[in-house]
C-alpha cells in the first residue's frame, strides 16, 4: 500500500504549542479491515478496567471519555467529537482501558483490531510519531486540569476550561463561540455541583466574560449576528 495513502489527517490548532488531532481516513481503516458499530444514546463502548482489543475512531455523533465511581459520581475527562480516536492508551502499554466510553447521544464509531493497529504504525513510524504526540497533549491537558483543580474558585476552573478548549478550537463551535458541553458536562470536568456552575456562569454572563443566549454558552462577549449554520 502506497505510503502517501495512509497518512494520518492531522490538523493542527495554535496555542502555545502545537495541539494534535489525530484522524486515520475512515477508507484506509475500512481497507485493513475496520468494522462501523452503531451505539444507542447511553450504549457503553467499553468499560474502565476491560480489556482493549480495538483502535476505535467516531464517526459521528458524541462519546463521553469518563470515570465512574461507585456512588455514580462521574469525571469526564473529554467529550469526543467526530474524527477523533479515544481509548488508544491500551494500545500502547497493554494494560486495562482506564476509562470508560459512552454514548453521549445516537453515535457511529469506527473500530480496527488490536494486531492490525500494531501492524500500521509498525510499517509506518510517522503514524506511530503522530500518536506519541497526540498522546503527549492530552497528557499535558489532564496536568492542566489538575493544576486548575486545586484551585478554590469556581468561575477559575471554568474560566480556564473554557480558554483552553477555546485555544485548542475542541468541544467550541469555530463559527459562533458556542461551548458544545452542557453545565452538566463541565460540572463533571472541574469536579464542581451543576448547581455551582450553573450560579457563576450567570455571574459571569453578566460581567461579559462569556453570553448566554438561549440557553447556550457562548465564549466572550457575542454582540453580532450568529452564522445562520449555528441556528440549525
Amino acid at each position: 500500500m502506497p505510503i502517501n495513502y495512509i497518512l494520518p489527517l492531522i490538523r493542527f490548532a495554535e496555542i502555545s504549542h502545537k495541539l494534535i488531532d489525530m484522524m486515520i481516513d475512515v477508507n484506509v481503516l475500512l481497507s485493513m479491515g475496520a468494522v462501523y458499530k452503531k451505539l444507542a444514546q447511553g450504549d457503553i463502548l467499553f468499560m474502565e478496567g476491560s480489556r482493549c482489543n480495538f483502535y476505535y475512531q467516531l464517526v459521528s455523533g458524541k462519546i463521553r471519555w469518563s470515570n465512574i465511581n461507585d456512588e455514580g459520581k462521574e469525571y469526564l475527562h473529554t467529550m469526543v467529537e467526530p474524527g477523533e480516536c479515544f481509548g488508544e492508551l491500551p494500545l500502547f502499554d497493554d494494560g486495562p482501558y482506564a476509562a470508560s466510553a459512552i454514548a453521549d447521544e445516537v453515535s457511529v464509531v469506527i473500530k480496527l483490531h488490536q494486531a492490525t493497529f500494531h501492524q500500521l504504525i509498525a510499517e509506518h513510524p510517522e503514524i506511530h510519531l503522530a500518536f506519541s504526540k497526540l498522546m503527549a497533549e492530552r497528557l499535558r491537558f489532564k496536568f492542566f486540569m489538575l493544576k486548575e483543580l486545586l484551585c478554590n474558585e469556581p468561575e477559575e476552573r471554568i474560566t480556564a476550561l473554557i480558554g483552553y478548549l477555546k485555544k485548542s478550537n475542541h468541544n467550541i463551535c469555530p463559527e459562533c463561540g458556542k461551548v458544545k458541553l452542557t453545565r452538566q458536562q463541565i460540572a463533571n470536568m472541574t469536579c464542581l455541583r451543576v448547581e455551582t456552575v450553573i450560579r457563576s456562569m450567570r455571574e459571569m454572563h453578566l460581567r461579559g466574560e462569556i453570553t448566554i443566549l438561549k440557553g447556550k454558552v457562548y465564549c466572550g462577549n457575542m454582540t453580532g449576528v450568529i452564522p445562520p449554520v449555528c441556528k440549525l
